[in-house]
C-alpha cells in the first residue's frame, strides 16, 4: 500500500497548490523563450524576472545575485567546481557532514591539482572553528559548510565560519538547501560569497533552484552555449519551474514564524514519545530545524524500521534521499562519532505543513508496535 501519513519532507515536499495555480499559465498557454524579443518572450521574461526577485527577497539578496539552475544539486556543483575552476589550485576544505551534491564534486576537483581536506564535527554534529582554523593555517581557497543538515537538521553557525575564512582570505559557499523556509536567512549577514537553494524542499516544483553569489566572485559555468543566466547558466529557462519556486520562497518567507512554531511543537511531540520508548536523538542537545528528527533504537536496522513503518502507512526515511541506495552507515553520524551498529538503526522523521498532532500520534503507536515485536523476535532468536 503507499504511505498514507507522509513524513519525509526534507526529501521532497508537495507543491503549494497555490504555486501550482501560478505555475499553470505556463504549462498549457503558448508560451516564448525568455530570450526572445516577441510579446510571448517578453512575457516569459518578466515571469522568470519577477521570480528572481522574490527568491532574492526571500535571502536577503538583490536579484542581480541569484543565477537559476535545475535543482540544489547543480547549485552546489556550479559553486564547487565553477568557482575552482575560476582560481589557482589550493585546498578546498568540506565539512565532514556534507551532502554528496557537495562533497563528490570536491572529489572531483583531486584531478585538477586541488586537495581536500575535510573539517570534523562535534559529538552534537556541529562543525568545529577551531578544526577550520587549524585548517586555515595552509592554503585553503574555499570553504563549504552546509546551513543545516539534512539528516540530523543541526544548524551551523555560518556566519562566524565565514568570518574564519574571510579573515584567512578564502572564500565560503554555504549549502542552505535544507534551511530554506525553515529558519531565517541572510545572505549578506551569513557573510558567505555563495548559497545554494532548492525549490522543491519548500512546497515549490523539482527541478528548479538557485545559486546566490558574491558579484565580487568569478566563477566559471559548467553548461556552456546561449549564455543564460549571465553566462553561468546557459539553456533556455524552465519558466514554468521557475515561477512557482518564485512564489514558493514568498510563502515560506511570509509564513516562517507560524511554521516554525507548528513544526518545533510537533517535534517536541515526537521526540518527546521516541524519548519513552527508548530511541536515541542525534544532535538534540543544539539547535536543530524545527521539522528533524534522527533517531535510532538499538539493535534495529534502520531500513527494517523505514519498511515495516511503510507497512504501517508511515513514509519516513533512512537518511538521504540521495543515498538511500547505500547500505552503509550514515556518514553523517560516523562522522559525529555514533558507533556503527547504532548508526545503521538510524531513522529519519521530517515534519511538513500537512501533518498533525493525531499523526505524530498515530505514528508512535505504530513505532512502540513494531519495536516491541522487534524485541520479541530478538528474544526469541536468543
Amino acid at each position: 500500500m503507499n504511505a498514507a501519513v507522509y513524513f519525509d519532507h526534507n526529501a521532497t515536499t508537495t507543491p503549494d497548490a497555490r504555486v501550482l495555480d501560478a505555475m499553470l499559465p505556463f504549462l498549457h498557454q503558448p508560451q516564448g523563450n525568455p530570450t526572445s524579443r516577441h510579446s510571448f518572450g517578453r512575457q516569459a521574461r518578466a515571469a522568470v524576472e519577477n521570480a528572481r526577485e522574490q527568491v532574492a527577497a526571500a535571502v536577503g539578496a538583490h536579484p542581480s545575485q541569484v543565477v537559476f539552475t535545475g535543482g540544489g544539486t547543480e547549485a552546489d556543483n556550479l559553486a564547487i567546481c565553477g568557482i575552482a575552476n575560476a582560481m589557482s589550485p589550493s585546498i578546498i576544505a568540506v565539512s565532514a557532514i556534507e551532502h554528496p551534491a557537495v562533497f563528490r564534486p570536491a572529489q572531483a576537483l583531486f584531478g585538477r591539482g586541488w586537495q581536500a581536506a575535510r573539517i570534523p564535527v562535534t559529538g552534537a554534529g556541529q562543525v568545529s572553528a577551531d578544526a577550520l582554523c587549524d585548517l586555515m593555517r595552509q592554503k585553503v581557497g574555499l570553504v563549504s559548510v552546509m546551513a543545516a543538515n539534512n539528516e540530523t537538521g543541526v544548524l551551523q553557525d555560518i556566519a562566524a565560519l565565514a568570518e574564519i575564512a574571510r579573515d584567512h582570505g578564502a572564500l565560503m559557499h554555504t549549502d542552505a538547501v535544507q534551511a530554506l523556509g525553515k529558519i531565517p536567512l541572510d545572505f549578506d549577514a551569513l557573510g558567505v560569497n555563495a548559497m545554494s537553494l532548492s525549490s522543491h524542499k519548500i512546497c515549490g516544483p523539482q527541478g528548479a533552484g538557485a545559486l546566490i553569489l558574491d558579484k565580487r566572485v568569478d566563477i566559471q559555468p559548467l553548461l556552456r552555449g546561449g549564455g543564460q543566466e549571465k553566462g553561468l547558466r546557459s539553456g533556455t529557462e524552465n519558466v514554468a519551474a521557475i515561477v512557482g519556486f518564485g512564489l514558493a520562497c514568498e510563502y515560506a518567507t511570509r509564513e516562517l514564524t507560524e511554521h516554525t512554531r507548528r513544526m518545533t511543537q510537533l517535534r517536541d511531540r515526537l521526540e518527546a514519545g521516541l524519548q519513552r520508548l527508548g530511541a536515541t536523538i542525534f544532535g538534540g542537545e543544539v539547535a536543530r530545524l524545527p521539522n528533524t528528527s534522527f533517531f535510532a533504537f538499538p539493535n534495529l536496522e534502520g531500513e527494517t524500521l523505514v519498511m515495516a513503518m511503510d507497512k504501517q502507512g508511515y513514509a519516513i526515511a533512512s537518511g538521504s534521499a540521495c543515498s538511500s541506495d547505500s547500505t552503509e552507515p550514515s556518514h553523517v553520524l560516523l562522522a559525529m562519532g555514533v558507533a556503527p551498529e547504532l548508526a545503521r538503526g538510524a531513522a529519519r522523521v521530517s515534519l511538513g505543513a500537512g501533518n498533525d498532532e493525531a499523526q505524530v500520534a498515530g505514528f508512535l503507536r505504530a513505532l512502540e508496535n513494531e519495536r516491541n515485536r522487534w524485541q520479541q523476535l530478538t528474544a526469541m532468536a536468543v
